[in-house]
């Protein structure tokens, strides 16, 4: 057997297959939709009714139909982008700093500190993360940002996890051990030994997590815990056209066609970084 075999090599991340090319493209349009709505709107998705040409179907005119008040559904869509992105950006935010604060106090502490902030850890991780983020912004109230926050909160347990994880892998370096030995104070050794060598994994985790923030945030909005109408919401819109299925399948078919997409290029990439950085 030759050396080269007994050589574990590194898996290779594809980034020239259709798969991760079509993810970038998807996830490009989307943040140019939620960056700059009115370059790629043709009508504005709140004020240009049109009564004579409500709920019709797709077309040269109107891309993905029309709703109930003949507003056009696919600048509808492409202005929701932005609510949509920037709550899932917030939610995966507020758990990447509160999560990794913890997870890191956690792994250095040890002790009593490790053992309080695990078990309550655990406590959440045992609930579902939609009903969670559902009990959460039950206490915050409606509206996008506190769909963001709840969705943020709920996501907490994950950081944490691989935080802790990381910090304990870390203070069992050599380097670790030769900053104590100098002298070095415990918040100059979280910030400048710790977090640094533990930022990888936690924004691959983030980078996952961003994919199903983007799901939560558009199943609460469903719920009617997002935007208020006629404001464009993802989540929002496909609560909107749900009673109309069998009449105007459109209204919820390219909305929930867009989430789904969203979703899965996010967690493609993120999946591709992953494995890049075993």
């Amino acid at each position: 057997m030759s050396v080269e075999t007994l050589v574990r090599r590194r898996p290779v991340v594809r980034w020239a297959a259709p798969g991760a090319v079509a993810s970038v493209l998807l996830l490009t349009v989307v943040v140019l939709w939620a960056a700059l709505p009115g370059l790629f709107a043709p009508y504005d998705p709140v004020s240009d009714l049109d009564a004579a040409h409500a709920l019709s179907g797709p077309s040269t005119q109107h891309w993905f139909g029309t709703d109930l008040l003949g507003r056009d559904l696919y600048s509808r869509v492409v202005h929701g982008a932005r609510l949509s992105v920037s709550a899932a950006l917030i939610a995966v935010l507020v758990s990447l700093v509160i999560g990794s604060a913890l997870g890191m106090l956690a792994g250095y502490a040890g002790r009593g500190v490790d053992t309080v902030i695990m078990r309550a850890t655990e406590v959440m991780v045992a609930i579902p993360g939609l009903l969670l983020s559902l009990a959460f912004v039950s206490i915050l109230g409606f509206g996008v940002t506190n769909v963001a926050l709840a969705v943020g909160i709920a996501g907490i347990p994950s950081f944490v996890r691989i935080a802790r994880a990381e910090t304990l892998r870390i203070t069992s370096r050599p380097y670790f051990d030769a900053a104590r030995c100098a002298g070095t104070g415990h918040l100059v050794t979280l910030v400048r030994h710790v977090a640094p060598n533990a930022v990888g994994p936690v924004l691959v985790l983030a980078g996952l997590e961003l994919g199903g923030a983007i799901l939560s945030v558009a199943a609460l909005s469903f719920l009617g815990f997002g935007a208020v109408p006629p404001t464009p919401e993802w989540g929002s819109m496909v609560s909107e056209g749900r009673t109309h299925l069998a009449t105007a399948w459109w209204l919820t078919t390219f909305p929930g066609a867009v989430v789904a997409a969203t979703v899965l290029a996010t967690n493609r990439l993120s999946r591709g970084v992953r494995g890049a950085n075993r």
